[in-house]
C-alpha cells in the first residue's frame, strides 16, 4: 500500500462540454503521498489545436500554446503518471469527463473504471465542511490555503493537495483511506515510463523572462539582396502585421521567414525598420503637432520593431526629414469592407456585428479567399477561421482594433 500515491489532477479547458469539441488545454497532475505530503508537480499545456474558449477565465493566449505538445503528444506520460494511482480532484466529474474523452481520441488505452476509485475533494466538502460554498476557493480558505494563480492548473491541482491533506488530518477514521487504497490497487494499467520525454510547456508568468525578440531569429550574416523590391515586399508585410499595433506570434514568424527568403539580413531589417519609424514620425507631425495618443503610438510601434528609444524622443521632439519612398502597401478598411469575427469577445459577437453594420461594413459568418480583414479575440487564435485567413493571406487583428479603428465614436 504504501507504493500507491493519490495523483491530483486539475484541467483548464477551451469550454464546458467533454463530449462535444471543447478540449483540454492545460493540466497539472500532483503526487500526494499517503501521509499527505507533495512528492512532485508535474504541468504542462496543452495545444487543443482549436480556438481557447473563454480566455478571460483560464488566462492561457494562443502564444503560449503554439509550441505545446498536444494531448496525444503526452497521452502516454499521463497515463504512466496516473496508473495504479488514486485520482482525485475538486470536481472529479469535470476532470474525468475531458481525460477519458482525450485519451479516446489519443487512443490510448485504460480501464474504464479508473475514476470510479477516485476522491472528488469537492464531494467531501459536505463531510468535512458542511455548510461551506463548495468551490475551490472557498474549500481552501477555510484551511488558510492559498492559490497564487487560480484557474492556473498546476496551483489549482496543488491546493487541492493541501485541501486533501486537510481533510486526512480532520478524518478520525484511517480506515476510510485505507479501503480507497485497496480498491486502487488493480488498476495499475501501464508501469513502464514512456521511453521518450515530451518537453512540457508552461504558461507565461508576468515575472518570466521575456522572449527572444524576433529581429534575433533573422539571419545575421548573409550576402544582402540590396533590391528595392525586397525592402517594399517585407515593408508591405509589416504594414499589415502592424495594422492592430500587436506582432502576434504568427505574424513575427512571417516577418521572419520573409526576410531570409528575401535575403534582407539582420542590420538591413533594423535599418528598414529604422526608416519605418521615420515615416510614422513625418505622418504624426503632418498637421504640425504630435497629440499624446500618437506618442503612444509611435512608442508603442517603436517597441514593437526595437527601434532605440533615443531616436523616438528624438522624433518626437524635432520632425525628422525623410526620403520619398515607393508607395506602401498597407491595406485600407473602411465602410463597404467585409469582416469576420473570431473568439470570445468583450462583448457578444452578435452585438459586436451589429455595430460593424450600423458603420457600413460587411459582416461575414465564414472566411472565403474574397474576406478584407478577419477580427479575432486573440491575434494568435487557432479557430478554423483563423487558420484558413492565414492561409489566404487575409490580415487578422485583436478586438482594439475594431474600437481603435473601425468604430472609432463608438463609446465602450
Amino acid at each position: 500500500m504504501s507504493q500507491v500515491n493519490y495523483s491530483v489532477i486539475d484541467t483548464e479547458t477551451t469550454g464546458l462540454w467533454s463530449t462535444g469539441h471543447d478540449r483540454v488545454a492545460e493540466i497539472a497532475i500532483v503526487t500526494l503521498s499517503p501521509e499527505g505530503e507533495v512528492i512532485e508537480r508535474w504541468e504542462t499545456l496543452i495545444n487543443p489545436q482549436r480556438d481557447l474558449g473563454k480566455q478571460s477565465l483560464h488566462g492561457i493566449r494562443a502564444a503560449d500554446v503554439l509550441s505545446a505538445p498536444t494531448f496525444k503528444d503526452v497521452a502516454d506520460e499521463i497515463a504512466w503518471r496516473l496508473s495504479g494511482t488514486v485520482p482525485v480532484a475538486h470536481n472529479l466529474r469535470f476532470d474525468a469527463g475531458f481525460l477519458t474523452a482525450e485519451w479516446h481520441r489519443a487512443g490510448t488505452q485504460f480501464p474504464l473504471e479508473f475514476f470510479e476509485y477516485g476522491l472528488c475533494t469537492m464531494q467531501e466538502a459536505s463531510v468535512y465542511l458542511p455548510g461551506n460554498n463548495r468551490n475551490l476557493a472557498d474549500c481552501c480558505a477555510a484551511f488558510d490555503i492559498t492559490i497564487p494563480h487560480a484557474h492556473s492548473a498546476g496551483d489549482d491541482a496543488e491546493a487541492t493537495a493541501q485541501l486533501l491533506a486537510a481533510y486526512m488530518r480532520t478524518e478520525t477514521n484511517a480506515e476510510k483511506w485505507t479501503r480507497i487504497f485497496e480498491a486502487s490497487q488493480s488498476l495499475q494499467w501501464t508501469v513502464t515510463e514512456p521511453a521518450a520525454r515530451t518537453i512540457c510547456r508552461l504558461r507565461s508568468r508576468s515575472d518570466a523572462p521575456q522572449e527572444t525578440h524576433f529581429l534575433e531569429r533573422i539571419v545575421q550574416h548573409i550576402p544582402e539582396a540590396g533590391e528595392t523590391a525586397a525592402e517594399i515586399d517585407y515593408l508591405g508585410l509589416l504594414d499589415r502585421a502592424l495594422l492592430d499595433r500587436h506582432l502576434s506570434l504568427h505574424e513575427q514568424d512571417a516577418l521572419v521567414a520573409l526576410a531570409n527568403e528575401l535575403g534582407l539580413g539582420r542590420s538591413r531589417v533594423v535599418t528598414l525598420h529604422d526608416s519605418y519609424m521615420d515615416q510614422l514620425l513625418a505622418a504624426a507631425w503632418d498637421d504640425g503637432v504630435i497629440t499624446d495618443s500618437e506618442e503612444e503610438d509611435l512608442r508603442a510601434v517603436g517597441q514593437l520593431l526595437s527601434v532605440s528609444r533615443e531616436k523616438i524622443d528624438s522624433g518626437i521632439t524635432t520632425r525628422p526629414v525623410v526620403q520619398e519612398t515607393s508607395p506602401s502597401s498597407k491595406p485600407s478598411f473602411g465602410p463597404g469592407s467585409s469582416i469576420c469575427l473570431t473568439g470570445d469577445m468583450s462583448k457578444p459577437r452578435p452585438q459586436i456585428a451589429e455595430e460593424l453594420v450600423e458603420a457600413g461594413f460587411v459582416v461575414k459568418s465564414g472566411v472565403s479567399k474574397k474576406l478584407d480583414l478577419l477580427v479575432a479575440a486573440d491575434p494568435d487564435s487557432l479557430s478554423g477561421k483563423a487558420r484558413k485567413a492565414r492561409d489566404y493571406g487575409i490580415p487578422v487583428v485583436g478586438e482594439e482594433y475594431v474600437w481603435s479603428h473601425l468604430l472609432t465614436r463608438v463609446n465602450v
